[in-house]
């Protein structure tokens, strides 16, 4: 395959910056349309279950859009017509309706999985459910068919609500099912019913304190409209991480294990080629990459004047490792990190000024006393300082908070703590 023509990492960013829709101005209000926008543009928006700050699907659209309304957000999702849940890659994930005929063919993989026979190369669930299912289907054959009734008679239900036994597999037992997860203890009816939330039957109508809410898929989701070939299903997905990347290689577009959206690697190489073929991608040299890369075929490249505050699982920094080498910024989220072993903090944000990510920023959001607490603060220029300012303080408007109050020690952290008072 030809190498294509020379682009330059200061380019690369670029359109890397402007496919994730941070090229433009942002809006004067924000409504439904440009909500919808922004979604369509990002492609996916990662659900998280930290709250320290905010949780971490709302913040990708304030970092674009600044101010807009989170429960105007919250009535797009879970059976409001505009979004849905399910897995982009293996991430929990909010996508844009129109995708759900696209990963119908995952759906089916999930259901056609014999459990006790070696994995579908496909297939992506929790690693509990492949672990809980391979006992259930032993010990407990039936469970799956009876949670279903349940959530069909009864839903919207909680998995709590589904358990009606409370059996639970310690990690403290002797011999402790991998099942239980590691952070959470995951009872029976749990696996059973994120098993059918996998493979379709099921579907998330709604979050009760972030908890997730199982009805049957057909009084959630739309009828897939249009019946799309499995292999037109994964071309259309990688186009949408490609468009959303602007600039990528093979690897960080549908690699198994770091890309966008990863797929097994001759499946990934196939649709590559197939794409090329096409002209979807235009394959290009990045200065300084060996790989192969490629350009989304509308992809532009424009002077970028943004500021934002980029959620931990914001899709522009999910590749690490494509971050450092767009953007000289090393990025590790800390929040797995043990305290004694953190550099940054806890909940960290890096800032995004103009062009460059120049800081990054420890956030936590005081609830009790209305106020946005900034522990730490590493930046690279004074300069940074007042436009950081001034989005902290949209920042802190947005979460309907009082003040910024900045605790960070250091030089900058005084001169921040100035600026916002």
């Amino acid at each position: 395959m030809a190498i294509g023509p020379a682009v330059s990492v200061d380019a690369a960013r670029r359109v890397a910056l402007g496919a994730q829709g941070f090229g433009a101005a942002r809006p004067a209000r924000v409504g439904v349309r440009e909500l919808r926008r922004a979604v369509e543009r990002i492609g996916v928006l990662q659900l998280d279950s930290v709250n320290v700050l905010c949780r971490s699907h709302y913040l990708p659209l304030f970092s674009r859009l600044g101010d807009y309304s989170r429960e105007r957000l919250d009535r797009m999702c879970w059976g409001g017509g505009e979004l849905f849940e399910y897995f982009w890659g293996h991430k929990a994930a909010l996508l844009p309706v129109a995708s759900y005929p696209l990963v119908r063919w995952r759906m089916e993989v999930v259901s056609r999985q014999v459990w006790d026979q070696p994995l579908h190369p496909e297939l992506q669930v929790p690693w509990s459910v492949v672990v809980g299912m391979r006992r259930l289907e032993v010990e407990r054959p039936g469970l799956v068919d009876e949670v279903l009734a349940m959530v069909a008679a009864e839903g919207p239900i909680t998995a709590g609500e589904a358990d009606r036994d409370g059996v639970r597999r310690k990690r403290s037992d002797p011999d402790p099912d991998p099942s239980t997860g590691r952070m959470w203890n995951w009872q029976d009816a749990k696996i059973a019913i994120e098993y059918l939330f996998a493979s379709g039957k099921v579907a998330i109508a709604g979050r009760r304190h972030f908890e997730r809410l199982y009805d049957v898929a057909e009084r959630v989701l739309p009828a897939a409209a249009v019946d799309v070939d499995d292999d037109e299903a994964r071309r259309e997905l990688v186009r949408i991480a490609a468009r959303s990347l602007g600039v990528m290689t093979a690897g960080e577009l549908c690699g198994a294990t770091k890309g966008h959206y990863p797929l097994p690697a001759a499946t990934a190489r196939r649709v590559v080629g197939e794409l090329v073929d096409a002209g979807d991608l235009v394959p290009v040299q990045v200065d300084g990459v060996k790989q192969q890369s490629y350009l989304w075929r509308d992809a532009e490249d424009r002077p970028i004047d943004a500021r934002a505050l980029l959620s931990p699982f914001d899709t522009l920094i999910w590749n690490r490792d494509r971050t450092e080498r767009l953007f000289g910024f090393r990025y590790r989220i800390s929040i797995y990190t043990p305290e004694p072993q953190r550099i940054h903090g806890y909940y960290v944000l890096p800032f995004l000024l103009g062009d460059q990510l120049v800081a990054r920023v420890d956030l936590k959001a005081d609830r009790r006393n209305a106020t946005l607490v900034v522990p730490t603060l590493t930046a690279d220029a004074t300069e940074v300082v007042e436009p950081l300012a001034a989005e902290l303080q949209l920042m802190a408007r947005w979460l309907e908070l009082d003040r910024v109050e900045v605790t960070a020690r250091g030089a900058f952290g005084r001169k921040l703590a100035r600026v916002v008072n």
